[in-house]
């Protein structure tokens, strides 16, 4: 991978922890510092990524990789760092750098002067880095971690007004969803090393997979079920479906970055990084479009019988959703990707 994805990667996170520093240390800078900062790593992000889609979108392009050896070891289990960028999460690291840096400068104005402005810079910084690795997560153990930066900070601006009791319900209620999805994407982690001897993506493939056996064939239905499930929690899918107006209680910066582009959208990129995986297994395809269709039905009815406009946003966006779902489930590559940038602008204006 070259240094100019690693670099862009890595600022919005380093710039969290700088201004987390400052902030134990009692010098917190002025709202222009904080903003102006914020705006140039997003700015600087957006650059490298662009930078870097030309030759990696050339025909026969080989996809930028780098691995870091092994996080941590426990038997044979080897749970690597390791990074990846294609075709397929370059488009998602450069959408995530355009959004934030928009809404980093429109929320200048939005929170000035409220007491909450260094917090809220920061834990926007924090989803940007996590939504990074998200993206550019070369195995699902990178890919869980910055699955968790997204989910903590999400439920922490959902709470932003801490004052307010039923902000702080509606976060608490929407980390318990998150934290039930996420012991299935933990679950889906575990198992691909027990079963499969690795979580690397490029390695997790149904040819490598099937190779090892009818038994491990089999099993191949239980982490492919576990991967829909935690989309499906991350996205406001199917059994998890009804969460997302109580996620519109936030600032509405955040409320357009976190549940009207990025946030919500990543248990659908989830689905297009494994898609090989998924189409593999027949039951899980099907129930894959079964609830993607039932929840852009659902979402559909719901959005025109609202009565104010988040509510009827959020479930606009849960119609959308299901949408994307059925088209990955279909088997389709680009639609569903152009789908989920087209649909993440629109709904941020």
């Amino acid at each position: 991978m070259s240094l100019p994805i690693l670099i862009a990667i890595l600022l919005p996170g380093l710039l969290f922890l700088g201004l987390s520093l400052l902030w134990l240390l009692g010098l917190v800078p002025g709202e222009r510092g904080i903003a102006r900062s914020s705006q140039g790593v997003a700015l600087l992000s957006w650059i490298l990524f662009s930078i870097e889609t030309i030759p990696i979108l050339r025909p026969l392009a080989m996809p930028l990789r780098l691995d870091y050896g092994d996080w941590f070891a426990s038997g044979h289990a080897h749970f690597g760092l390791s990074l990846s960028v294609d075709p397929e999460s370059l488009p998602m690291l450069w959408l995530t750098a355009l959004l934030t840096g928009l809404v980093a400068s429109f929320s200048v104005r939005y929170l000035h002067q409220d007491r909450g402005f260094l917090r809220f810079f920061s834990l926007l910084n924090l989803f940007t880095f996590g939504a990074y690795l998200v993206a550019a997560a070369g195995s699902l153990d990178v890919l869980t971690v910055g699955w968790e930066l997204v989910g903590i900070t999400s439920v922490l601006l959902i709470g932003f007004f801490q004052l307010r009791p039923e902000l702080v319900h509606n976060a608490a209620r929407v980390f318990a969803y998150y934290r039930i999805a996420d012991v299935f994407l933990i679950a889906s982690v575990l198992v691909s090393h027990l079963w499969f001897g690795t979580a690397h993506l490029d390695t997790l493939s149904p040819v490598e997979v099937l190779s090892k056996g009818v038994d491990r064939a089999g099993r191949l239905h239980w982490i492919v079920l576990f991967l829909i499930l935690a989309a499906c929690g991350k996205s406001s899918i199917g059994p998890f479906f009804g969460w997302l107006p109580r996620a519109m209680e936030g600032p509405t910066p955040s409320s357009a970055i976190l549940y009207g582009a990025i946030s919500v959208h990543l248990g659908a990129f989830l689905l297009l990084r494994v898609q090989p995986l998924l189409l593999a297994s027949d039951p899980a395809t099907v129930l894959l479009i079964v609830l993607g269709a039932a929840s852009a039905l659902l979402g559909t009815l719901l959005h025109r019988s609202s009565c104010d406009a988040k509510t009827s946003l959020s479930y606009a966006t849960q119609s959308q959703l299901g949408l994307i779902f059925v088209e990955i489930g279909l088997g389709w590559v680009w639609i569903p990707m152009l789908h989920i940038l087209g649909h993440s602008i629109v709904r941020t204006a």
